[in-house]
């Protein structure tokens, strides 16, 4: 096993993904769950990612270029959905009980994508398949995104520890702070959005 290839592959999904930083926002967006609804969000979450980071390592290339969509695209379209986000976690809207099924949209959108499936793991995957040589390596590949799914997934269950110790009140503020660093997030996704396309058609022969 080329464990080379495994270390890139893990550490820089999981600097991408970032865990921790997913924290402030799972908890701002499911502070009103119980636990078990919590962990049934964050499982359909990384189980969504999961599928979104394969199916664009397979086949992310030929569908993109299918569609004729370049990547910054995608980019500036994961960061106009953050900001939808962001409004709704500023403004309180979040923090209203999820009607029935809420759960899964929550999981679904946005913390299966765009957050943890979003642009910058999507086009790390796909740089990574595009390098690799024979199936040993696609393997290697495989093994790395499952690696890094599986301590977000860890990362999720075990939030609800610290949702015990922030009580609502605690919640409420973390809410308003998660939808700060997204809305900061979502603006710096376009504008890498908008330069990349800049760049893109500066460079077009």
């Amino acid at each position: 096993m080329n464990l080379k290839l495994l270390g890139e592959v893990f550490v820089t999904l999981l600097v991408i993904v970032d865990p921790p930083g997913m924290v402030p926002v799972f908890l701002a967006l499911t502070g009103t769950m119980d636990s078990r609804a919590r962990m049934k969000a964050g499982t359909q979450a990384v189980l969504l990612a999961l599928g979104v980071i394969v199916g664009f390592a397979v086949a992310g290339q030929t569908l993109l270029d299918y569609l004729h969509v370049d990547l910054p695209a995608l980019q500036g379209a994961g960061g106009l959905l953050l900001i939808l986000v962001a409004l709704q976690l500023l403004t309180g809207k979040a923090d209203e009980p999820a009607e029935q099924g809420g759960t899964t949209n929550v999981a679904l959108v946005p913390i299966g994508t765009p957050l943890l499936a979003g642009p910058g793991a999507i086009v790390a995957t796909m740089l990574f398949v595009q390098r690799a040589e024979g199936a040993d390596e696609y393997l290697v590949i495989g093994i790395g995104i499952l690696l890094v799914m599986l301590t977000v997934w860890l990362v999720l269950r075990f939030s609800g520890v610290i949702v015990k110790l922030l009580r609502p009140a605690g919640i409420e503020v973390l809410t308003r702070i998660a939808g700060l660093l997204l809305a900061a997030i979502a603006v710096q996704l376009i504008a890498d959005a908008i330069d990349a396309f800049v760049q893109l058609y500066i460079n077009a022969p």
